[in-house]
């Protein structure tokens, strides 16, 4: 019998969990305790990490879980690192629900760097206005150029105080493309930085910095290692299937 694993807290994820329950597949989903007021599941649900390689190893044997599906964040790299070693180790078929990266487009003004210490260095020196959309867990390195007004914003407020002086917003998305050009323009944002996340999620704020003209510095996708990859749900399903015909 089939129980998959899925490894969530993205918009993908959830559709995923919905079609997974539509089709009555016995699954459960894991997020990974980030968000203080994560979505509601159509499935069993946990919240909170594994333990590393060898908790996750030991969560799939225990849940007798036969597929596993990680559809975290492109940038959750640890966890799908970890999701790869657990499922070679307990010879789980495991498949990677991963949104294709934004590309460039005629009149973007993409600086592309490899991480975020590279996405500082690459703001100017002279004070400017600084929209960064990159989570609450990357933002520390930027404390090193002061001279910036920083805008963030999150989906939860910060338990711990910020490590800069900084203009926040709360509010959970997917943001439009409106919303997203009067945000910039009413704080005078003239730069973003953001990671390759992908998707149409979070692409609104890629979309307003090219009709504005604004710089973005976009921090590439951390390297994985090799396991199978698909683009959209209904792919993960055919998997689902396909590997349930064939006694896996």
């Amino acid at each position: 019998m089939t129980r998959a694993l899925i490894l969530g807290g993205t918009a993908d994820a959830s559709l995923l969990a919905a079609a997974i329950a539509r089709a009555g597949i016995e699954a459960i989903y894991s997020y990974g305790g980030r968000t203080r007021a994560p979505a509601d599941q159509p499935l069993p649900t946990r919240i909170g990490g594994f333990g590393g390689v060898s908790g996750l190893a030991d969560t799939i044997r225990s849940e007798g879980i036969t597929h596993v599906i990680d559809a975290t964040h492109p940038f959750a790299a640890e966890m799908s690192r970890n999701a790869v070693e657990a499922c070679a180790e307990t010879d789980t078929p495991l498949i990677a629900l991963e949104r294709a990266p934004w590309t460039g487009m005629s009149g973007d003004n993409w600086i592309e760097v490899a991480d975020v210490n590279a996405a500082v260095a690459a703001l100017p020196e002279a004070p400017a206005n600084v929209f960064l959309a990159i989570g609450r867990q990357h933002i520390a390195p930027f404390a090193s150029k002061p001279q910036h007004t920083y805008t963030l914003r999150f989906v939860d407020p910060p338990e711990a105080p910020l490590p800069f002086a900084a203009e926040m917003i709360v509010s959970r998305g997917p943001f439009n493309l409106d919303g997203e050009l009067e945000m910039m323009r009413t704080r005078g944002i003239a730069w973003i930085v953001a990671r390759n996340s992908g998707g149409d999620g979070a692409r609104a704020k890629i979309d307003a910095a090219r009709l504005l003209g604004l710089p973005v510095v976009m921090i590439s996708r951390p390297e994985l290692p090799e396991r199978r990859r698909v683009e959209s749900v209904n792919e993960v399903m055919q998997w689902l299937s396909h590997s349930t015909r064939l006694g896996a």
